[in-house]
């Protein structure tokens, strides 16, 4: 007769009480700020109205009426929406290609850098762009395109030509736009790919030199195969935020101008001026609860797609 096989016993070791203390600060961070506020959530099903003004939030919350889906209807009523929709989808477009293509040419060019002093200035120069905020951002290119002392404009003044109102011209800010955009968030990208060009084994390299492959054959049927699982992962986590929109670079950069409202009245700032002016905070909740849906179901679609075309890329 087959002995019986004994349960195993739950131990508590040091190496558990460690992985635990580790991993506190980000389960409180998450359960407090990511978590906990998801009980708003339910102000995208109500009529939100105040009331009882000696009250608190909550109270008026849970006794103003229910709308059901009526929030929602009328986001899909609105004319406007749509464009707002399709400016979105637009700009991350061009944001997901751009976020691919940029910083992993950046990373296959510092591949090949022999100075590694040189590498790493150059890294540190494309990767501060990442931790400046979009505040700081906004200064720096308001002193390139003010009207009155603007380095740009002082530039045309000098060469004789007629100068602009760049915070008026519309023409112009979907360019700024995608540039800054790209120039603040390659240096991550970079880095991020950089790593897995360093973890390919040196070894590879070294039996296609004596192959006699050239640099664009190793960069084509070793690195790149290599970082296939990384973009794919990439795209995915970021193919979540294709309805939303960095609402610094929207709004703050081109200083609210209400003449780029055409060119830069993404979803983030359709919601914002909706709270602002309107204050109708059950439909900006209802934008928000969407998009959220949306970019869920974003990430669940093109994670099976990819599962179905190469299992072993997907990350679900």
């Amino acid at each position: 007769m087959a002995a019986k096989t004994k349960k195993r016993k739950f131990s508590w070791t040091r190496d558990d009480t460690e992985l635990t203390l580790l991993c506190l600060p980000t389960t409180v961070w998450y359960a407090l700020f990511c978590f906990l506020p998801m009980f708003g959530i339910i102000i995208a099903f109500k009529h939100y109205t105040v009331t009882a003004p000696d009250r608190s939030f909550f109270y008026n919350l849970l006794v103003s009426p229910n709308a059901g889906f009526d929030n929602f209807t009328f986001i899909f009523q609105n004319g406007g929406m749509w464009d707002v929709v399709k400016l979105t989808l637009f700009y991350n477009i061009i944001f997901q290609i751009l976020g691919i293509l940029v910083p992993v040419t950046l990373a296959l060019l510092m591949s090949q850098l022999y100075s590694k002093r040189y590498g790493k200035i150059c890294q540190t120069c494309m990767f501060f762009p990442h931790f400046m905020s979009w505040v700081v951002v906004t200064y720096f290119v308001y002193a390139f395109l003010s009207t009155d002392n603007g380095l740009v404009n002082s530039i045309l003044e000098n060469l004789g030509q007629e100068t602009k109102n760049w915070y008026v011209e519309k023409s112009f800010w979907p360019v700024f736009l995608i540039f800054l955009n790209t120039w603040k968030g390659m240096g991550y990208g970079m880095v991020v790919y950089l790593a897995s060009i360093t973890g390919i084994d040196a070894t590879m390299y070294e039996a296609a030199l004596i192959d006699g492959a050239t640099k664009w054959q190793q960069t084509r049927y070793i690195t790149l195969p290599h970082l296939k699982s990384i973009v794919i992962m990439m795209f995915i986590l970021n193919i979540g935020g294709l309805v939303r929109s960095d609402f610094g670079l929207f709004y703050q950069v081109p200083r609210a101008s209400g003449s780029l409202t055409p060119v830069t009245n993404t979803i983030d700032v359709y919601i914002y001026n909706a709270l602002k002016t309107q204050f109708s905070p059950d439909m900006a909740s209802a934008a928000s609860f969407l998009q959220s849906i949306i970019g869920c179901c974003l990430i669940l679609l093109s994670n099976w797609i990819i599962s179905k075309i190469d299992a072993d890329s997907a990350i679900i």
